[in-house]
């Protein structure tokens, strides 16, 4: 592949992310992704207080979900699990994984949405972990995945990273991140990859729900153009 067939590969699978993300740089400057700055910062407030004799009760308590929890209490502590590091993964993971997928995200769907996207994929992973642990289960997870603590911003990234590849047209990058995800599956099966595939599931669905109401309002745009006008 040559130097010029490459570049314009990477113009036709990422030049509309690329464009969205340049403009809301260019029109909001420091402005543009004011969730995502946060969003890190809560990140490694939660890890500092985490390692810390008198936090690490206080992180637990409001952000961590085990697929053992009460369902009202995971769904409680779910928001903030997102920020919550895992603590035998590096924190500077973490961290890359919000700044880069959650600012990305802000600068081209919105502070609310970037939300809405992650929070679903996370929650697609807890819920799967709720029914699909247990001898009598399907999916044939251990019992002792229950006890496992399910935090950090990796299924919100995922989710991220597929919805944004879809909508931009950058559909070779969202099916090398969904083959990564079942490469992961495949070659080291555990609770975090198969969530991470839940999360997956959830936001192609999320997916399809965009794509049918953008069809819908291009229709109803088109026969409201189409109309002849009223007479007086």
């Amino acid at each position: 592949m040559t130097v010029d067939t490459l570049g314009r590969w990477a113009r036709a699978e990422w030049g509309a992310l690329y464009r969205a993300v340049r403009r809301a740089v260019v029109e909001r400057r420091w402005r543009a992704a004011p969730m995502t700055v946060g969003a890190v910062c809560l990140t490694g407030i939660t890890q500092v207080v985490q390692n810390r004799s008198w936090g690490y009760r206080i992180v637990q308590d409001l952000g961590a979900v085990r697929a053992e929890d009460p369902l009202w209490l995971a769904l409680l502590r779910t928001p903030l699990s997102l920020f919550v590091p895992a603590l035998d993964l590096p924190v500077w993971g973490a961290l890359a994984q919000v700044l880069i997928a959650f600012g990305i995200a802000e600068m081209c769907l919105g502070w609310w949405r970037t939300l809405v996207i992650a929070y679903v994929a996370t929650l697609a992973g807890t819920l799967y972990a709720r029914v699909a642990i247990g001898p009598d289960s399907p999916f044939g997870l251990p019992a002792s995945d229950a006890l496992v603590v399910d935090t950090g911003p990796s299924a919100a990234v995922v989710g991220l990273a597929v919805f944004l590849g879809r909508r931009y047209g950058a559909y070779v990058t969202a099916g090398v991140v969904i083959a990564a995800m079942v490469a992961e599956v495949a070659l080291k099966p555990n609770l975090a990859g198969k969530e991470h595939l839940a999360a997956v599931a959830a936001v192609l669905v999320l997916c399809a729900v965009s794509t049918v109401r953008q069809r819908r309002s291009r229709a109803r745009a088109g026969s409201t153009s189409g109309a002849p006008p009223i007479q007086s």
